[in-house]
């Protein structure tokens, strides 16, 4: 990792403004112009020069499937006589499992959902996924990249249930990067926003969850690497499941880039 001011950590938000449209190198977002740097208060990691590992969220940053899944989600609350709009769906449920929200679903449907409502949803959810799936833009080479640099040192890390993980990586060719690197949530007590499942990959991989760099599009996300005492990077690329970078920044991410095209750069620039 480049050096950092010893007991701080900066924040910064990394534009495509480079000729090539790779962003902006780790050295460049220090000293250029087309970001903003917050300094926000000591870091207990702050001497660790390099990354150990990258850990990688799914939904909304490997795979493009959070709009598809929030609209089967959406479909059958309005089967269900809550007449909720895409917006709304997308801010209360995205990021979030599912068996958490259970409280405003029953509020607006009188439905309490159990193992058996929850999988009657994911089956809808897996068939449409299944014809509509793909990756994220740019994010097949970064990864190919960014393993290329780590070697087994990467990890899909997610919240979501492990069959569908397994199968959107399958369905995107992506499932050969991570091998059996991948770590659901919904296994342990906690899952997201807890850290519980990152502090697991980290062990899994035999590294201090203090040099791990975690890729994240979600305030729970960030929230959870951040708690394991990893380096988050946070992902917001404008779409309409997107999550605002102010409130990833207010979240912990350090730093915030918008097209996967940078994400190589910045990871690999650090190793």
């Amino acid at each position: 990792m480049p050096a950092k001011r010893q007991g701080f950590r900066e924040q910064t938000i990394v534009e495509d403004a480079t000729p090539n449209g790779r962003g902006l190198s780790a050295d460049s977002v220090t000293s250029g112009t087309a970001h903003s740097t917050l300094s926000t208060g000591w870091e207990p990691h702050a001497l660790l020069q390099k990354f150990s590992a990258v850990l990688f969220d799914c939904d909304g940053v490997l795979v493009d499937s959070e709009l598809i899944t929030n609209s089967v989600l959406r479909g059958i609350l309005q089967e269900n006589g809550w007449d909720i709009s895409m917006e709304d769906s997308i801010k209360i449920f995205i990021g979030k499992a599912l068996k958490d929200q259970w409280e405003p679903i029953y509020q607006h449907t009188g439905v309490r959902i159990d193992d058996t409502w929850i999988a009657g949803f994911r089956a809808r959810r897996d068939e449409a996924l299944r014809t509509q799936l793909h990756a994220v833009e740019g994010s097949t080479q970064a990864v190919a990249e960014v393993a290329s640099a780590y070697g087994s040192k990467i990890a899909c890390v997610t919240g979501a249930d492990r069959a569908k993980v397994e199968m959107q990586l399958a369905l995107t060719g992506l499932d050969k990067y991570f091998g059996d690197r991948v770590f659901s949530g919904l296994e342990f007590p906690r899952s997201k926003p807890a850290p519980d499942v990152y502090l697991a990959a980290a062990e899994a991989l035999g590294i201090d969850p203090r040099g791990a760099l975690v890729i994240e599009d979600t305030v729970t996300g960030v929230t959870a690497g951040v708690g394991a005492g990893a380096t988050v990077y946070g992902y917001s690329s404008g779409g309409p499941t997107s999550t605002d970078p102010g409130a990833l920044l207010q979240a912990g991410a350090s730093t915030i880039f918008t097209h996967m095209d940078q994400l190589a750069d910045l990871a690999i620039e650090a190793k």
